[in-house]
């Protein structure tokens, strides 16, 4: 089984600024110098964690969603952020997956955050995303999520678990852990991309992209406050190795959500 490299992006976020955000991304995706699979960009990563939705939101064929699929086909790797999409009159913080052919995926946000007012402003999403690439299975969720291990839960046996976020400083401690324990309680892969820097609101955010193994070991951190563009390799055999010796995964309980 073939590894899976990752690339996450580390960034701060030009404020209401969608022309700005894709020229600083344009700039770091053309200094990358190895080849990757997958890049993983912040949540909102077009204009930060903004409640201002009629205002910022875009089309599917708009600037944000064609850049990406530029970017994946110059890249020849899958680019994956989160972006405010409206459509059919509702707003979404919609996760978009942009493929290297071409193709498009999305997850819109399942868990809204109330205390900013992310409930009043955004419709949410029903159905989680999973989809297959280069033999791994990736499951990306978004932000508050996080918080919900129900939502997670590893039912289909995905390899990996992706979240994006926009996470203040002063709650950092429980991204910290609550990115660790995803990763133990569902035998997988865990990789959490942060922003830094300050938004709009005065808000700050420090960071502490990381990923995990099954087990939480923690394979790849960032530094706190600072920009940062990280690579990593994973090993789908030492996953799968470690899943068949301790067999946790078989042990769940079986009951659905419905």
């Amino acid at each position: 089984m073939e590894p899976l490299n990752l690339t996450f992006l580390q960034s701060h976020l030009v404020w209401e600024d969608v022309s700005a955000n894709l020229k600083v991304f344009s700039a770091k995706l053309n200094q990358l110098k190895n080849p990757t699979d997958v890049v993983v960009l912040p949540e909102m990563f077009t204009t930060g964690f903004s409640m201002n939705s009629k205002f910022l939101a875009e089309k599917m064929d708009g600037k944000s969603v064609t850049w990406m699929q530029m970017q994946s086909k110059k890249l020849q790797t899958v680019v994956l952020g989160s972006l405010i999409i409206e459509e059919n009159g509702h707003f979404f913080n919609r996760l978009v997956v942009a493929f290297p052919n071409g193709d498009l995926k999305q997850y819109n946000k399942h868990h809204l955050f109330t205390l900013s007012g992310e409930d009043k402003a955004y419709t949410s999403g029903q159905e989680r995303l999973q989809f297959n690439y280069k033999g791994w299975k990736i499951c990306p969720l978004i932000c508050y999520d996080l918080r919900f291990p129900v939502w997670a839960r590893n039912t289909a046996s995905y390899d990996l678990l992706i979240y994006i976020a926009s996470w203040p400083k002063t709650r950092i401690d429980a991204w910290d852990t609550l990115l660790k324990a995803r990763a133990i309680e569902n035998m997988s892969y865990v990789l959490g991309v942060n922003r830094v820097g300050a938004d709009g609101n005065q808000l700050e955010y420090p960071g502490h992209s990381a990923v995990y193994n099954c087990l939480g070991a923690k394979l790849a951190s960032t530094s706190e406050n600072q920009e940062a563009v990280c690579s990593i390799s994973l090993d789908k055999n030492q996953l799968v190795t470690t899943r068949n010796q301790l067999n946790f995964l078989n042990d769940r309980d079986r009951f659905k959500i419905v």
